[in-house]
């Protein structure tokens, strides 16, 4: 097994004049979950398709489990999973039916009770996909995606339309692809849900890749913007940034205690990921309009 479940070496895509992928390097670790962000038109879902061997590539080289998706055969696409967006589910097949389905596409499929189990509907192996709710469809998406055993999981934009509580159950779902030892390139526009799921996060913006790292690297990558908020004794809001937090909280904290005064409303905000990728591609979207 290579130590990358995928490689990709000055990719490159046009339609036409228009250059959407422009010359980017990536790489994908065995076993973890990646999350690849992005906004509309970035070059997201053409990097995706060539990575899933659906569309060809300008330049640049890719390997995905060893092998060049645009040449790869049935063998190669044997150990590769696909949750899409949008699902096609058959609304008159129950959830075991829909996966014994499945598995008769694969050489060497999963247990289909044990399937069952791992996305959570067993309570539900008796009904029909057109009765499951939003969040249940999504769990036999990716039970149909599983049931095939591979190696690596695409799982594109997968909880939206979730209400909060779903999308957080199915995040539990996402994460035991970990244990079970799965690749997850994961593509989402929710910065929660990449923070909390991904072991690392690539973000593209006009077609180049413009971050890369732990979602709490690319959080304290500009450690400057910590900031200290609060409201004086005569309700005045008070903002500071600063370099160190802690001293600059127990500085406040002193003065105030020594006062007898109170920090009334105190917060401490860090960046976010979503503060960075916001940052990050608004500047690249704006620079990129400019030339």
């Amino acid at each position: 097994m290579p130590d990358f479940a995928i490689s990709i070496k000055g990719l490159r895509m046009s339609y036409g004049e228009t250059e959407a992928v422009r010359g980017i390097d990536l790489e994908v670790r065995q076993g973890e979950i990646f999350a690849f962000l992005g906004p509309n038109g970035a070059g997201k879902t053409s990097t995706v398709e060539i990575l899933e061997g659906y569309r060809k590539r300008t330049g640049g080289e890719v390997s995905v489990l060893g092998e060049d998706p645009a040449h790869a055969g049935s063998a190669w696409r044997d150990r590769i999973g696909i949750v899409l967006q949008s699902n096609s589910l058959d609304p008159y097949l129950t959830v075991r039916e829909s996966l014994e389905l499945y598995a008769g596409y694969f050489s060497h499929p999963r247990s289909v009770e044990e399937v069952i189990a791992l996305v959570g509907l067993e309570e539900k192996a008796e009904e029909r996909a057109r009765k499951l709710s939003g969040g249940q469809q999504r769990r036999l998406d990716v039970g149909m995606a599983l049931v095939g055993d591979p190696e690596l999981l695409f799982l594109d934009e997968p909880t939206t339309g979730f209400d909060p509580s779903a999308r957080r159950q199915f995040w539990d779902v996402i994460a035991g692809l970990r244990d079970l030892g799965k690749t997850v390139f994961l593509t989402t526009h929710y910065m929660d849900e990449a923070q909390r799921l991904a072991d690392r996060v690539t973000i593209i913006a006009a077609g180049q890749i413009v971050a890369e790292g732990t979602p709490e690297d690319l959080g304290e990558r500009d450690k400057a913007t910590t900031t200290i908020r609060y409201r004086d004794a005569a309700g005045e809001e008070i903002s500071i940034e600063t370099l160190d937090p802690v001293r600059e909280l127990n500085r406040l904290t002193a003065d105030a205690m020594e006062r007898g005064e109170d920090l009334e409303g105190l917060e401490v905000t860090r960046p976010s990921l979503e503060d960075v990728y916001l940052d990050l591609t608004e500047t690249t979207e704006k620079a990129a309009a400019e030339k």
